[in-house]
């Protein structure tokens, strides 16, 4: 499988003028990030992830970073004719831009900003000083044209660069999500799902912003299903993001994600 998701996130943020005066000012945020993933069976695969971030803030020079690798397998499980579970375990490799000692300030603010247009879900991929080890595991109910799947992923992150520019030497994050969606008709269905995210330590930007410990947010939108060779399906999708709460309430993020997934 190959797969091309993008966000365009659109947030809002206050800068201050030559003049001392202050005015919300619009940024913006584009992660794209493409997977492939190979089945040696038809329980078990493995797959890459990569991307790059292209950033246009609302003050500042912009730039566009390349992120993390990121290195997986999943074990697929079947105990019931409609309930599927897969358990994973992911490795990040801290090959981004944007990190070190002295990292480029644009990047860096760059790669930052990723984070948010994924709705700190993604945080692995864009935490560039560390190496991240990812164990998560999911459950699904299938049948009746109805998905209902939950997922929960604990993330261990080793910092392996950057001592000067991260105090953080070892963080823990946790993210689950639920799931629902729906067939209409064989070639679209709808979907919406709830996300949370929470450090289960107390990073150094948590210490100075209680707000960062947590996010909650949802996104809901439509996907097509249509085959494009005897065995190859293409399942594009667009949905629309946001937070429910701070710090994406607060900066009004708004999030358009295009998702294009192919299957051979």
């Amino acid at each position: 499988m190959l797969r091309l998701d993008t966000a365009i996130d659109l947030y809002s943020n206050t800068v201050t003028k030559e003049d001392g005066t202050q005015e919300t000012q619009g940024g913006t945020s584009i992660p794209i990030l493409l997977l492939g993933s190979y089945e040696f069976t038809p329980s078990m695969a493995v797959m890459a992830r990569w991307g790059v971030v292209h950033s246009s803030p609302p003050a500042g020079e912009g730039a566009t970073v390349a992120s993390n690798l990121l290195l997986g397998g999943v074990k697929a499980f079947k105990p019931h004719n409609d309930i599927r579970m897969a358990a994973f375990f992911g490795l990040v490799l801290p090959i981004g831009g944007g990190g070190g000692d002295k990292p480029d300030p644009a990047k860096k603010n760059a790669i930052g900003t990723g984070i948010w247009a994924r709705s700190a879900m993604d945080n692995a991929m864009f935490a560039v000083n560390d190496m991240v080890f990812i164990p998560g595991l999911g459950i699904a109910y299938v049948a009746h044209k109805l998905t209902v799947q939950a997922e929960i992923t604990l993330l261990q992150l080793m910092r392996a660069r950057g001592e000067r520019g991260q105090a953080d030497g070892a963080r823990t994050n946790f993210t689950t999500g639920l799931h629902v969606g729906y067939f209409i008709i064989p070639q679209l269905s709808l979907g919406a799902e709830i996300r949370h995210q929470r450090w289960l330590t107390t990073p150094a930007a948590v210490t100075k912003d209680k707000a960062l410990r947590e996010t909650t947010s949802f996104a809901v939108g439509p996907r097509v299903h249509f085959k494009l060779g005897k065995t190859t399906w293409a399942r594009p999708g667009v949905a629309f993001a946001m937070g429910l709460d701070d710090p994406m309430m607060a900066k009004e993020h708004k999030i358009i994600q295009i998702d294009i997934p192919v299957v051979f």
